[in-house]
C-alpha cells in the first residue's frame, strides 16, 4: 500500500507538503495541490483516517451527503425522516455531524471525498446518491468508511456497509397481494432504471409474476423516475390505449400521480382500477381511497445507519449489512378483480364494460 513517501517522491515534494495539500492549507499553490491528488490517486493513496487517534476531532465528526433534498416533492418525507434518525444515531455515542445537502448543480463542483477532508470526517453516510456518479466512486475508492442508505454496495471492503430494507422480498410481498386479489392484468410504475432500490423493487415484482406462472412484459413497465408528475403522464397515456385491472407503484409519490390519472379519465380506484404503492408516505393514510403500500421506517434506517458507520470507524467487527423491517399495509385501493361488474365511464359518460376499452 502506498505512503506517503511515496506520494511525496513522485510529487517531488516533501512530505509536509503532502499532508498540508491533503489538510487544505492556504499555503499550498492549487497546482500542486491538484498534482498530488491526481498521484495519489494513481498511486491509490489516502490518509488512513482509521488508524488515527479516535479521541481526535477528525474521528468524531461523522458526515451526511444527501442528494434530491431540495428538489424532491413536498409530499416526500424521506429525507427528512432519514436525517432525524442519523441525528439520533450520531448523539447517541456524542460524535458530532456535518451535512453536505446537494443537487445536481452542486455535484459537478466538489468531490465527495475533498467534503470530507475539507471537514476533517472521519466518516460518511450517502443517501439519495445515484451509484453511477463519478463522485461516487471516487469514494469508493478511497480509505474513508461510508455507510450507504437503500443501496448495496458490491464492494467488498471492510469500511463499506448498507442499511436498507428487504426491498425485493417487500415487493414480491406486495404484488402476491395484488395477484391473490384476482388481478392478471397489471401495469408497473417503476422509478429510475439506474438506481439499487428500483432495480430490486423490479425483481421482486418478477418473481411474484413467476410464481403465478406469469410474465411481466416490458411494454407493461413505465419509468416515472420516482416522481409524481412524470408517473400522472405516463399512466394517461397508457390508459389511452389499455385499462389494466391494478397499477403497482413502486414509490408512493408515484402512486398519487397514477391514482390523478385514472380519476381525470373518469375511472374510479379501486373500483375499476386498484393502485398499490411502496413506502407509506405519511400523506398515503389520507388519500382517497386511502393507500395500500409497504411501510418503511426511514427513521430506524438513518439511526442504523449512523450507528454501523461508528462500528466501521472504530475498526470493530461488525455485520456490514443492515436490513430494516417493511410492512405491508393493507388499506382501501385495492379490490378483488371481478369481471363480470367491472365498468368504466367513456369521454361521453356513458358507461361501459372495462373490457371494451381494452386493447
Amino acid at each position: 500500500m502506498a505512503t506517503i513517501k511515496d506520494v511525496a517522491k513522485k510529487a517531488g515534494v516533501s512530505n509536509s507538503v503532502v499532508s498540508r495539500a491533503f489538510n487544505n492549507y492556504p499555503d499550498i499553490n492549487e497546482k500542486t495541490r491538484q498534482r498530488i491528488f491526481e498521484i495519489a490517486k494513481e498511486l491509490n493513496y489516502t490518509p488512513n483516517i482509521v488508524a488515527k487517534n479516535l479521541s481526535s476531532k477528525r474521528q468524531k465528526t461523522i458526515g451526511l451527503i444527501a442528494s434530491g433534498i431540495f428538489t424532491q416533492n413536498t409530499k416526500d418525507t424521506v429525507s427528512f425522516e432519514v436525517l432525524k434518525g442519523v441525528y439520533t444515531g450520531v448523539q447517541e455515542n456524542d460524535y458530532e455531524l456535518s451535512i453536505f445537502l446537494i443537487d445536481s448543480m452542486k455535484q459537478e463542483q466538489k468531490s465527495y471525498a475533498q467534503f470530507c477532508r475539507d471537514r476533517k470526517i472521519g466518516g460518511i453516510i450517502l443517501q439519495g446518491i445515484r451509484t453511477d456518479d463519478r463522485y461516487f466512486n471516487e469514494l469508493m475508492d478511497t480509505n474513508i468508511p461510508c455507510v450507504m442508505v437503500d443501496v448495496v454496495s458490491k464492494n467488498s471492503s471492510r469500511l463499506i456497509g448498507s442499511v436498507t430494507s428487504d426491498n425485493f422480498g417487500a415487493s414480491k410481498k406486495v404484488a402476491t397481494y395484488v395477484l391473490n386479489h384476482g388481478h392478471r392484468d397489471i401495469a408497473v410504475i417503476a422509478g429510475t432504471k439506474e438506481t439499487y432500490v428500483n432495480s430490486e423493487r423490479l425483481k421482486g415484482i418478477e418473481r411474484a409474476f413467476g410464481d403465478f406462472g406469469l410474465e411481466l412484459r416490458e411494454e407493461n413497465i413505465l419509468y416515472a423516475n420516482f416522481s409524481e408528475e412524470r408517473a400522472y403522464t405516463l399512466a394517461k397515456k397508457y390508459l389511452e390505449v389499455k385499462r389494466p385491472s391494478a397499477f403497482i407503484c413502486i414509490s408512493d409519490l408515484m402512486a398519487y400521480g397514477v391514482m390523478k390519472a385514472i380519476k381525470d379519465k373518469g375511472l374510479r380506484v379501486p373500483e375499476d382500477i386498484s393502485v398499490t404503492g411502496f413506502d407509506d408516505l405519511l400523506l398515503s393514510d389520507f388519500t382517497q381511497p386511502r393507500l395500500t403500500t409497504i411501510k418503511q421506517d426511514f427513521f430506524e434506517m438513518g439511526k442504523q445507519s449512523a450507528l454501523l458507520l461508528q462500528q466501521l470507524m472504530e475498526n470493530k467487527e461488525e455485520e456490514k449489512l443492515v436490513c430494516v423491517d417493511h410492512e405491508l399495509m393493507e388499506r382501501e385501493s385495492v379490490q378483488t378483480f371481478k369481471e363480470d361488474v367491472l365498468e368504466a365511464v367513456d369521454n361521453d359518460g356513458q358507461t361501459k364494460h372495462l373490457n371494451d376499452y381494452i386493447t
